[in-house]
């Protein structure tokens, strides 16, 4: 698989605290030049984002970012409101408190809630695989396909650790037909997120394919 069609999977991410509309700008540029899925970026930047590419990119922001412990009013609105300025994809997290305390129904109706917001937009549901158990994931892997999100993903890139290749194969064995896998976190090189493809990630969360790709200037046919 060549740099390009890894490219065409990529999340371009930028969800620095700190991050200005000089940094979202490079990295919306970054994304049309290199053909990205998405770029990934704070919600306050997608109106702005959304104006200045047009048609020429999709846009991504994140809700309930990064501990997921917003009401479930509060997430519905801050997509309701993303979407309203422009944003073509969104990434909510979980409540993680509530899944550990066997909280199911409140999980699935937060998410049913979301994807009706979304209607034929793109909901990514983070589920921060660095803090739960094997039965928990698996216990997202089919709320996640209950819920009729697009896709599940494994991190929020803020938490203790990102995407592992253990945690995408268990995705691939337990999500339903309808549901799609997002890894992000920590993916560093370009044998790493070929791995993650292979094992059923369709998309990657990463800024650095982009950066090898520009390192690699010429030999990447750009």
């Amino acid at each position: 698989m060549n740099i390009n069609e890894i490219l065409t999977k990529c999340d371009h991410t930028l969800l620095a605290q700190g991050a200005t509309w000089s940094d979202i700008k490079a990295v919306c540029d970054d994304g049309i030049k290199y053909n990205t899925a998405s770029v990934c970026i704070p919600a306050s930047y997608v109106k702005q984002a959304k104006e200045y590419v047009k048609d020429q990119l999709q846009i991504c922001t994140v809700i309930g970012f990064p501990n997921g412990y917003s009401t479930t009013a509060v997430k519905v609105f801050e997509c309701k409101d993303a979407l309203a300025n422009g944003a073509d994809e969104i990434d909510t997290v979980i409540n993680i408190g509530h899944l550990k305390s066997g909280r199911y129904d409140e999980i699935l109706y937060e998410l049913k809630s979301l994807k009706e917001a979304c209607g034929q937009k793109i909901l990514k549901v983070i589920i921060e695989t660095c803090l739960l158990t094997e039965d928990e994931k698996i216990k997202m892997c089919q709320l996640v396909t209950a819920s009729g999100a697009d896709f599940i993903k494994t991190s929020t890139g803020f938490s203790s650790g990102g995407a592992t290749k253990e945690d995408v194969a268990l995705f691939a064995k337990h999500v339903g037909k309808n549901v799609k896998i997002k890894a992000a976190g920590g993916i560093s090189s370009l044998e790493d997120a070929e791995d993650f493809i292979n094992l059923g990630a369709s998309r990657l969360g990463t800024s650095r394919i982009v950066k090898i790709a520009k390192n690699e200037g010429s030999n990447s046919n750009y």
